[in-house]
């Protein structure tokens, strides 16, 4: 991320009855990958049963909750208070993007307006949302991108000794069955065409393209594009699984220890 990138202010606004609250942890430390979040509020009637769960969630992540009564059977009052106090935040000036936390495609025509005033829109919801939503933003993260994630990391913290100088129990004495290793999903052709199109589109007179410029220009053709969804915690070895069709070249960068990624199509 570049430090422009880090120092947005971000509204973040969810609708409660599209994300568990059990996913609202690591929709956070996503966000804080983008910007600082100085507003974060959260949509629902708050008198139904169901809403019992969130209490301590929202008390952990300072999330202010917002109570909208469902007056009518069917209707969800939540996507209209979202949509007014998005505008109002947008002219408040006191933000400088907007994370939307939804897999519902009425917030399709929000993430269009404000983006056409200047805003950075994140969306984040789950792979059930309508592409009308998806593309309308920047950027779109999968809600089961980061529930995966997070229960990855539980797995390796909870094999790994807590001090280097521990040794690990042998193997006979626990009970638990090994974790499986995860493996990468296939990466789809439609995906592959993307990346070619776009080493084709910024690569230099050799072809090579900083992968960083790769990366940014594939999430603007496709918001939705994330290596996670994939099984690759980052770009780089997604890329470097492409042997057969990409060349990968680390330069030395002037600072000691930074390496500066290209890379380029094979044939090319």
């Amino acid at each position: 991320m570049s430090q422009d990138t880090k120092e947005l202010k971000l509204a973040v606004l969810i609708d409660a009855d599209n994300v568990p609250y059990s996913n609202v942890k690591g929709m956070m430390e996503e966000i804080a990958k983008y910007g600082t979040p100085t507003t974060k509020r959260i949509y629902a009637d708050w008198t139904k049963p169901n809403a019992n769960g969130w209490k301590t969630v929202l008390l952990e992540h300072a999330i202010t909750p917002i109570q909208q009564y469902s007056y009518t059977v069917g209707k969800n009052s939540s996507d209209s208070a979202m949509i007014i106090d998005a505008m109002d935040l947008l002219y408040s000036d006191k933000v400088d993007g907007f994370c939307i936390v939804s897999s519902d495609s009425d917030f399709t025509r929000l993430a269009i307006r404000l983006r056409e005033s200047g805003m950075k829109v994140i969306g984040i919801g789950e792979k059930k949302t309508p592409n009308s939503f998806i593309v309308a933003c920047d950027r779109f993260i999968y809600i089961e991108v980061l529930d995966g994630a997070i229960k990855k990391t539980r797995v390796i913290a909870n094999g790994r000794s807590k001090s280097p100088k521990q040794t690990a129990a042998p193997v006979a004495e626990s009970k638990k069955p090994a974790e499986k290793e995860t493996t990468p999903n296939k990466i789809d052709s439609q995906t592959i065409e993307l990346i070619e199109d776009t080493l084709d589109a910024i690569g230099d007179e050799d072809g090579w393209a900083f992968l960083g410029d790769v990366g940014n220009l594939i999430v603007k053709k496709k918001p939705e594009f994330d290596p996670r969804n994939y099984g690759f915690s980052k770009l780089t070895p997604m890329l470097k699984s492409l042997t057969d069709i990409l060349e990968i070249d680390e330069r030395e960068s002037d600072k000691k220890g930074i390496k500066h990624v290209f890379v380029r199509l094979r044939y090319s």
